[in-house]
């Protein structure tokens, strides 16, 4: 008899819970058994290929059944526009809270660090560059090789042509929705390895990352960590509350499922496919709008990135004893906003933007290796920051356009 029941108890544990379960269980074994806690590396690794496999299908999918969905192109232009921007103000919120944040903690205020280890700098590329690159020469090409930005534009051009054809696409709109449940139905497979995979993954980061890496930069890590916590709190809750008059502790419940995966694999892209249903099952969002805004958002909207440009700038300006002028502080908010548009939604990619950030206000690109040791550990939070972002902005625009399940909104119970 209880053998019986034990998988149905095991099936009434929201998946929420049973990911902190794994990570908090995960960070225990990784303290304990140290560089060894690497043999649970292939769980994670395992999770975070299957989380991969899922994105492009996913991402083209969803785009495509989300475009055709809107049945009007204005709509289309006015949910884009809405999308973009939420996305840049909060972005700029961002990299103000992290400045704040380091300007009021001074995190690099009497550490005494050399900066041996050369850093290459990464050239930013033009506007032009970017423009021409949105474009796909061959479609099949960027899908193989999972070009996210454009399989957005190629499935955007898609979408809108199937939707200008009416009635001769209805066919393929409805090869579509199908694959696209079909996906959704993966996603769902997929994330019930999760709390075996975030055990992985947060088992090996703790093994390999003890407190002789974490206590020297322990400031800086704690000022990231509690900046990115008051933009979520603040920031996000607040707009929820002035512009959409939603009450944001559903938002935060509905969410956790995302924040937590998007915590332990560190990547934004990675965690779109929960992203996804989040939006969906737990917040009530339409398919059109969130198989629209999310992908957007995963590969345009880098909140947290952005965050922690402001915060790390800062920390090595105070380590090297520069004092930063108001145009400085002006330049980092605006090189970090629009250097964040540019970051891959991947592991690591933030520091390789915040050498052109650090170029811009004259700091030595070589003073990076400080914050390379702890990367991994700030690139957790502010992915976590990024992907409550997009769900904020999915969630705003949903409501806007009258897309939004109040009554799966407000429902206490997130699945």
């Amino acid at each position: 008899m209880a053998a019986d029941s034990s998988p149905g108890l095991w099936r009434r544990i929201p998946l929420w819970q049973k990911i902190i379960a794994g990570l908090i269980l995960g960070a225990l074994v990784g303290a304990l058994m140290g560089e060894n806690a690497g043999i649970f590396k292939p769980l994670g690794d395992i999770f975070i290929s299957a989380i991969k496999m899922l994105i492009v299908p996913l991402v083209f999918s969803t785009l495509v059944v989300g475009i055709t969905a809107m049945r009007d192109p204005q709509k289309m232009g006015r949910i884009g526009a809405r999308t973009i921007v939420l996305y840049l103000i909060t972005t700029a919120f961002a990299i103000a809270i992290g400045l704040l944040a380091s300007t009021i903690f001074q995190p690099g205020a009497g550490l005494d660090m050399s900066f041996d280890t050369p850093v290459e700098s990464e050239e930013a590329p033009s506007l032009v560059e970017i423009l021409v690159n949105l474009v796909p020469q061959n479609p099949i090409d960027a899908l193989a090789e999972g070009n996210i930005l454009q399989i957005i534009v190629f499935a955007m051009g898609l979408g809108i042509s199937l939707m200008l054809i009416g009635e001769k696409g209805e066919p393929v709109v409805q090869v579509f929705e199908s694959f696209a449940e079909a996906m959704y139905k993966l996603t769902e497979i997929v994330m019930a390895f999760a709390p075996f995979g975030v055990f992985g993954l947060i088992a090996f980061v703790a093994g390999n990352y003890g407190l002789e890496v974490l206590l020297p930069l322990a400031k800086v890590i704690g000022v990231a960590y509690l900046a990115s916590i008051v933009h979520v709190l603040v920031v996000y809750s607040g707009m929820l509350v002035l512009l959409g008059r939603l009450n944001p502790v559903r938002y935060l419940m509905g969410i956790l499922d995302a924040l937590v995966v998007a915590y332990s694999s560190a990547s934004s892209s990675g965690t779109l496919p929960i992203s996804i249903r989040c939006a969906q099952k737990n917040l009530g969002v339409s398919e059109g709008v969130s198989g629209f805004v999310l992908p957007v958002g995963a590969t345009i909207n880098m909140d947290g990135t952005a965050l922690y440009q402001g915060v790390v700038t800062l920390f090595i300006a105070q380590l090297l004893g520069v004092d930063l002028s108001l145009t400085d502080y002006g330049m980092i908010i605006v090189t970090g906003t629009l250097a964040s548009i540019g970051t891959a939604g991947v592991p690591g990619a933030g520091l390789i933007m915040l050498s052109i950030v650090m170029a811009q206000v004259g700091l030595p690109l070589e003073a990076i290796a400080v914050v390379a040791g702890i990367d991994r550990i700030l690139d957790m939070a502010r992915t976590s920051v990024n992907v409550a972002g997009d769900l904020m902005v999915t969630t705003l625009v949903g409501k806007s356009e009258g897309e939004l399940d109040l009554e799966i909104y407000n429902s206490p119970n997130k699945a």
